[in-house]
């Protein structure tokens, strides 16, 4: 197989990044005052601004060039289709089918899946409804308050995220919780907040056998079996997102209380499912299905738009040119929304487990750079942390902003003076301060010649930054399931560019694997010898500590 590196395309951008990289943002603006027309996009109900990027006509012509030589459209098709897209797990990746609003079969294996889609999405609006209207009562008779969600990665991160950013719309009575660390600190945090008689436990693991998850679930069931209730009861206070329908019941929930989804559902991809159900639960089902709604409408986009058009092939791109040919490894990801609060730390997994890869899909080692470092706060929080670095570091950053233009929470002019500071942000890193224009701005201030010559180094800007900038009108259900599908399909997009396996996770095994041996010889309490002399010494400092080893 073509890696991408030997590509036309690839090789074209190289000459061309040769020829752009001395031109600066500024001069870009100054030349084409349509550049901002030009370089803009809008599809299912968000705007993206990515006119302050290092870019012109024929970069992005260029770029279009190599999505269409890496078959990008093509491969996008074949995920709706239900091609295996997951080669290493044999699996399609059908989480779009999980959100599909129309009457459109998904085929996967010569049966259509969405009956089964649909049907339990049904029972999840049967139970919710029952949970938020107060008729499932608890093992005294009380309807229940609070639910705690128990998971981990995919199952926490996702609900954890999408709770907080809908927290406006939240059900009144019903307060959300979500355990992840298998730090006992969490669970023990958390229980201390909710009362055994009116708290339902959500375990979310489709295998039923995930470690952290597991060992959380088990200490939840023994604090309630601590209170008045019996075993009997845990039918009224656990219900399960999984599978394992042997499991499930031996720990005593009641069968009718579990939730599948499917093998072509992947963890950070998992929203959609049952694994929703926590979103579902504070916002109730009509808002989860615009949820899904807004994510259908950006799969259709990306499906149908061309590639110059598309929103997430865009943003794709432009990160393959930062990453590939300006050296940039690092990518914020900047909300000017509170609620959107997890939203960096949602990217993270949805980015870095996807595409931190080093392998193409043949199994053949990359000879490029993969996927980049994701990271992020909200502003206008940044602004007075990292944002320093940002503006006047080393490392050349392509920050993404994320702006609700009406806030759910008008007062005052907080929402005006939000938008101004991510609006300035985007210009100062763009335009930055030269020399010159500080010492016209120090001389009009009054400062001595002395004091200018002494500060010009340190109160200029380089600027020359890159952005772009994604305006949704107000954070709605509709909204943040476009907002969340539109990453979806970029990182899909920079996979496909890269030739790489989104979505597998083979990394994140290894760990595990040793965490059960070390666990296993923590227990036996005697000298361990069987790692390298590090990991030994750790281990055996450990025990002597703990008083386990003479």
């Amino acid at each position: 197989m073509t890696h991408p590196v030997d590509l036309d395309a690839w090789k074209a951008l190289a000459a061309h990044h040769d020829d752009v990289k001395s031109t600066t943002l500024r001069d870009l603006f100054a030349a084409d005052d349509a550049r901002f027309e030009k370089f803009q996009l809008s599809a299912a109900g968000l705007f993206l601004d990515y006119s302050k990027n290092h870019i012109t006509e024929k970069t992005r012509d260029n770029l279009v060039e190599l999505a269409e030589e890496c078959q990008v459209q093509s491969r996008l098709q074949g995920m709706f289709d239900g091609d295996i897209v997951n080669p290493t797990e044999a699996r399609p990746a059908l989480h779009t089918a999980l959100r599909n609003r129309g009457d459109k079969p998904v085929v996967v294996a010569g049966e259509d899946v969405m009956p089964d889609v649909k049907s339990v999405l049904s029972r999840l609006r049967v139970f919710t409804d029952k949970v938020r209207d107060g008729s499932w009562l608890g093992f005294t008779g009380k309807p229940i308050t609070d639910v705690v969600n128990i998971g981990i990665g995919g199952s926490d991160l996702g609900p954890l995220m999408a709770v907080e950013a809908l927290a406006p719309f939240a059900h009144a009575r019903l307060t959300m919780h979500f355990v992840s660390n298998v730090d006992g600190s969490h669970m023990v945090s958390t229980l201390k907040k909710v009362n055994p008689e009116t708290t339902l436990f959500i375990v979310a693991s489709k295998t039923f056998s995930t470690q952290e998850t597991l060992t959380n679930a088990h200490s939840a069931r023994n604090w309630f079996l601590e209170s008045e209730a019996s075993d009997a009861d845990v039918s009224k206070h656990f219900v399960a997102l999984s599978t394992n329908h042997e499991a499930v019941v031996e720990f005593g929930i009641d069968a009718d209380n579990m939730f599948g989804f499917w093998d072509w559902v992947g963890g950070r991809y998992s929203l959609w499912s049952a694994i929703g159900m926590p979103l579902m639960l504070s916002v109730g089902m009509d808002r989860f299905e615009q949820f899904l709604q807004g994510a259908h409408d950006m799969d259709e986009h990306a499906r149908t738009a061309p590639l110059s058009e598309n929103m997430p092939v865009m943003l794709a791109l432009l990160t393959v040119w930062y990453n590939n040919f300006w050296s940039a490894h690092s990518h914020l990801i900047a909300p000017y929304d509170q609620y959107l609060h997890r939203f960096p730390a949602y990217l993270q997994q949805l980015t870095m487990e996807s595409n931190g890869k080093s392998v193409h899909i043949d199994g053949s080692p990359v000879t490029c750079a993969t996927g980049p470092v994701v990271w992020g706060e909200p502003g206008t929080n940044g602004q007075h942390a990292y944002f320093q670095l940002v503006h006047q570091g080393t490392h050349l950053i392509p920050t993404d902003f994320i702006m609700a233009l009406e806030s759910l929470n008008p007062l005052g002019s907080h929402q005006d003076l939000l938008m101004a500071n991510c609006f300035a942000q985007s210009e100062a890193l763009m335009m930055g301060k030269t020399k010159e224009e500080l010492r016209a701005e120090m001389q009009e201030a009054g400062a001595s010649e002395e004091a200018i010559e002494s500060l010009s180094g340190h109160r200029s800007f380089s600027g020359n930054r890159p952005s772009n900038t994604v305006l949704v009108q107000q954070l709605t259900p509709h909204a943040l399931g476009a907002l969340i599908a539109l990453y979806e399909h970029k990182v899909f997009v920079e996979a496909a560019i890269w030739d790489i396996n989104p979505f597998d996770q083979w990394g994140v095994e290894l760990g595990k694997q040793l965490a059960k041996s070390i666990h296993q010889e923590i227990d036996v309490a005697t000298t361990v010898t069987s790692h390298d002399s590090s990991t030994n010494g750790l281990i055996n400092r450990a025990l002597k500590l703990k008083n386990l080893l003479a």
